[in-house]
């Protein structure tokens, strides 16, 4: 399994020193958003964990190696090739044995970060349940994930694509349990609230440290959700996020685009039909998770330095 994974020297030597650690994906460079803004903003988010006390550890594929930490020339290299593969966890195997370049999902990232002993994952919005499943049947591999992957992914929600309602009676279902930093209700991506209530919430970082340390303390085997709703002063009008996404949900629905085909189709045409401000909200909310999950996992660290001492004075 060694010969898979490829940490850089930095994330390396944080993990070895028991340094705080985020892990981050590259759909986001390669599909999420438009070249080269996916690499622009893939560098600023590794900035925003290093400013806030973790050292980033941004995930992808080349040369048939999962690379744990990308170096700046790595990620160049990843956003430029236009073939690279949305990779995962379904089709992980496949891109790494045929050696083609891949980024990484959520999915595929969790999966990637726990190897390796990251605890803590950012990322924009999961996926989950789709729009007209009794149909289509179309469940996102995030929710697996979140079900059997234990790491603390730090996002703004889930896509806006999605069934909402279905996709959080899916994560309760599946043991994945939803934390709110500051809200009652899950986040919608784009805006701050759904309606929809989660499990519970926590008013600060220590506060979320703790809830989540128990959780993955419990062995329980699943992640943790935590909703970090975008920042008041970014999320979209409510008329204006509304009425863009029903234009853009008829556009999918008319072009037939499934699976992997729909989330980079459904942002760009979010972009244009916002003029852009979707893009800015994107980013906003890429930006606060990304330091949300920089301040966990400093906090998680005190944690295991508590629960290390313990254990020495029982001894």
């Amino acid at each position: 399994m060694s010969g898979l994974y490829r940490c850089s020297d930095a994330v390396a030597k944080a993990l070895t020193a028991r340094q705080p650690v985020v892990a981050l994906e590259t759909t986001v460079v390669t599909h999420g958003l438009p070249h080269p803004e996916g690499l622009t903003v893939a560098l600023e988010l590794e900035e925003v964990v290093r400013t806030h006390g973790a050292v980033p550890a941004t995930i992808g594929i080349l040369d048939g190696v999962i690379r744990v930490g990308l170096s700046h020339s790595e990620l160049e290299r990843l956003a430029e090739d236009r073939t690279a593969v949305k990779t995962n966890l379904s089709n992980l195997a496949a891109v790494l044995s045929s050696k083609r370049p891949g980024s990484t999902t959520v999915a595929a990232t969790m999966a990637a970060a726990h190897a390796n002993g990251i605890r803590v994952f950012a990322t924009g919005g999961i996926g989950g349940v789709h729009r007209g499943v009794d149909v289509s049947g179309d469940i996102s591999t995030d929710l697996i994930a979140l079900s059997r992957v234990p790491v603390a992914v730090v996002t703004a929600g889930a896509k806006a694509i999605l069934d909402l309602p279905r996709t959080v009676e899916m994560l309760e279902t599946l043991g994945v349990p939803v934390l709110g930093l500051g809200t009652n209700e899950f986040p919608a991506f784009y805006r701050r609230s759904s309606g929809l209530r989660i499990d519970a919430r926590v008013d600060s970082i220590d506060a979320l440290a703790a809830a989540v340390n128990t959780h993955l303390s419990l062995g329980l085997g699943s992640g943790v959700l935590v909703a970090n709703p975008i920042p008041e002063k970014d999320e979209l009008p409510a008329d204006v996020y509304e009425t863009a996404l029903a234009t853009a949900l008829a556009d999918i629905e008319r072009q037939g685009l499934i699976g992997r085909e729909v989330t980079p189709f459904l942002l760009e045409r979010l972009r244009e039909l916002t003029g852009g401000d979707t893009l800015r909200a994107n980013v906003a909310l890429l930006r606060n998770n990304a330091r949300v999950a920089a301040l966990l996992a400093a906090a998680l660290r005190s944690w295991v330095d508590v629960a290390r001492v313990v254990v020495s004075g029982d001894r």
